[in-house]
C-alpha cells in the first residue's frame, strides 16, 4: 500500500527544512551542531548523502532488486567529512537537489515497487517504510542543526506519527519491561525524550538508548 501521509509528510518537513535554510552563512555552516562532533555542515551532508542512499534503494526495487543504502559505515563517514566543509551554499543546493531527486523517485501509487525492501546499515527496510524514515530524519536533524527550530517546532503530524512508534517499542528500555505512557505530560517532551533529544520529564525513569 502507498504511505501517502508519510509522503505528504516527508514534503512538508522538507519545505520547512530548506526554507529555514535561507540565508544560511559559512559560519553557521562552520559551528557545530546538536549533534556531539558534527558540524552544521557535517549534518546537512548526512541529509543529501541519506537522500542519495534511499533513492539507491528505489531504483533497484524498481527492478526487483534488493541493496544496500551505503556501501558500509565507513563509506558513509568518509562521505559525511568530505563534504562537510563546503560553503553553505553548495550544502543548501546539495540538501535542494538531492531532496528534489528523492521526491521523483518514489514509485507510483500501487506500484510493485512499494513491495520491495532495501538493507540499511542496521538490516532490512521494506520500501513502504522508507517515507517515513526519510519523514524522520528531516524533522528530527532540522532541530538538530541548532539553527532555531527545536523539538517544540516539529509538526503535528510528525510527533502523532512518531509518537506511536517510540511508544510501542519503549517497553525494550524501561527497566521494568513496561512501555512508556503520555500521561499528562507533553507530547513532544515525551518523543523528544524518547528520541535522545531532551531530559527526561519530571519524575520519569530512567530508560536506555533510542535505536532508530
Amino acid at each position: 500500500m502507498t504511505p501517502v501521509a508519510d509522503l505528504d509528510g516527508l514534503r512538508d518537513a522538507t519545505a520547512g527544512l530548506l526554507d529555514g535554510l535561507g540565508g544560511l552563512t559559512d559560519d553557521e555552516a562552520r559551528q557545530p551542531s546538536l549533534l556531539p562532533g558534527w558540524s552544521v555542515g557535517h549534518l546537512l551532508t548526512h541529509l543529501a548523502r541519506n537522500a542519495d542512499g534511499v533513492r539507491g534503494m528505489l531504483a533497484a526495487a524498481e527492478r526487483g532488486r534488493v541493496v544496500a543504502m551505503y556501501p558500509s559505515a565507513e563509506a558513509r563517514t568518509a562521505d559525511i567529512e568530505a563534504g562537510a566543509g563546503r560553503p553553505a551554499a553548495a550544502l543548501v543546493a546539495d540538501v535542494g537537489r538531492t531532496a528534489e531527486a528523492l521526491d521523483a523517485s518514489w514509485p507510483a501509487g500501487g506500484a510493485p515497487a512499494w513491495d520491495g525492501r532495501g538493507i540499511l546499515l542496521a538490516g532490512p527496510l521494506p520500501v513502504a517504510e522508507m517515507p517515513f524514515r526519510r519523514w524522520r530524519e528531516v524533522e528530527v536533524h532540522r532541530a538538530d542543526l541548532g539553527l532555531g527550530f527545536g523539538w517544540r517546532d516539529w509538526s503535528d503530524a510528525y510527533v502523532a506519527r512518531e509518537l506511536e512508534v517510540a511508544l510501542a517499542r519503549s517497553a525494550e528500555r524501561t527497566p521494568d519491561g513496561q512501555p512508556v505512557v503520555v500521561g499528562d505530560d507533553d507530547p513532544r517532551h515525551v518523543l523528544a525524550w524518547l528520541l535522545g533529544r531532551a531530559e527526561a520529564p519530571a519524575g520519569r525513569p530512567e530508560i536506555g538508548p533510542w535505536a532508530p
